[in-house]
């Protein structure tokens, strides 16, 4: 990261060694040996060790992430606490934890402490006075059933046929991520075109997935083995179609479209007839984008707002224009006005 210019990445996906500390090997109930997490790459001496590789490399993360950028580290019970502490006080703002609740965790082979079925991640503007961070919300709303994306998602641990493994059949990395949880994270917190970097790469699942979307990346990792899987994994990955990439643009997003320009444009003549949709108030279209009733021309929305005895309305869904197929929303009017500017699901 030191190489890299200065604010030059829009979002960053860490997965840092959790320095697991565990002590011996681990057994199923069959005797069989858990694969579990034994590489020198998660062997701190101490704590004070991990605190100080951690600060680091969030120094570095925070040089090169933009004012606009925000950063996702994940971690479990093991570090993620100190992770999160060693964030404030460098300056980062934290914005959520999210938990990823596994759908498929491993079991607590012991006995002796709860089945761990969770990882937590922390979701991070670079400092507290960032606005400019990117959060599609209104994608993520509509993605989720058009409710509110919430701070618990549910995915199985990496699995199956996404599992890669090395030429002996065994993990290719025993901490993979499942590219369902990166996606989510691209999808909500970037864009298209955008630069992501792990700077804990291993076998390249952020790559991969930042590869299909659209994204640019950035991946760094110091074990060769990872690596090599890596490129060979993100070669083989096809991006999407730009079409297929398109994403909900939030209203504040949309630019402005007097119904004046309805007119303009042709797409609504002077003297057109503006209805309701039960037809109990019918007025005229005015060359200069008013619309007229009872000798009172006004804004779609005031008018309106008076036939309805009312102290405000939107004339976008209150209106519709009656032609000789029937009735049209004037709101579906403006998308077309929208579409023509190139701003819908840009």
């Amino acid at each position: 990261m030191a190489m890299m210019p200065e604010k030059s990445v829009d979002l960053i996906f860490a997965d840092p060694p959790y320095n697991l500390q565990l002590g011996g090997d681990l057994y199923r109930p069959d005797q069989s040996k858990v694969d579990a997490v034994d590489d020198d790459w998660d062997r701190f001496d101490s704590f004070e060790a991990y605190d100080a590789f951690t600060t680091s490399w969030l120094i570095a993360a925070r040089r090169v992430l933009k004012p606009t950028g925000s950063i996702w580290v994940i971690g479990s019970y093991h570090n993620i606490f100190r992770v999160g502490a060693k964030m404030q006080d460098l300056g980062f703002w934290l914005l959520n934890d999210v938990v990823w609740r596994k759908s498929n965790p491993m079991p607590n082979f012991r006995g002796r402490r709860m089945q761990n079925a969770h990882e937590t991640m922390i979701w991070a503007s670079r400092d507290k006075d960032s606005k400019g961070y990117t959060f599609n919300y209104d994608a993520m709303k509509a993605a989720n059933d058009d409710v509110q994306m919430r701070s618990d998602w549910l995915f199985p641990i990496c699995s199956g046929a996404e599992r890669l493994k090395d030429t002996e059949g065994k993990k290719a990395h025993p901490t993979q991520k499942p590219e369902a949880l990166l996606a989510r994270i691209l999808l909500s917190t970037s864009r298209p075109g955008d630069v992501v970097l792990d700077p804990f790469f291993g076998t390249g699942t952020t790559g991969a997935v930042a590869k299909r979307l659209g994204r640019r990346f950035i991946g760094i990792e110091r074990e060769r083995a990872y690596a090599q899987a890596a490129e060979a994994r993100i070669a083989a990955i096809e991006p999407l179609e730009a079409a297929a990439l398109k994403s909900v643009l939030p209203k504040r997003a949309e630019p402005r479209v007097p119904f004046a320009s309805l007119v303009e444009s042709g797409i609504v003549a002077p003297g057109a007839e503006l209805t309701d949709i039960k037809g109990r108030w019918s007025a005229m279209v005015r060359a200069d984008g008013t619309i007229a009733i009872d000798g009172e021309a006004a804004s779609i929305h005031r008018i309106g707002a008076k036939v309805q005895g009312l102290e405000s309305c939107n004339g976008w869904a209150f209106w519709h224009l009656r032609e000789k197929g029937g009735l049209t929303p004037i709101e579906e009017l403006r998308r077309q006005i929208r579409e023509r500017m190139g701003t819908v699901g840009a």
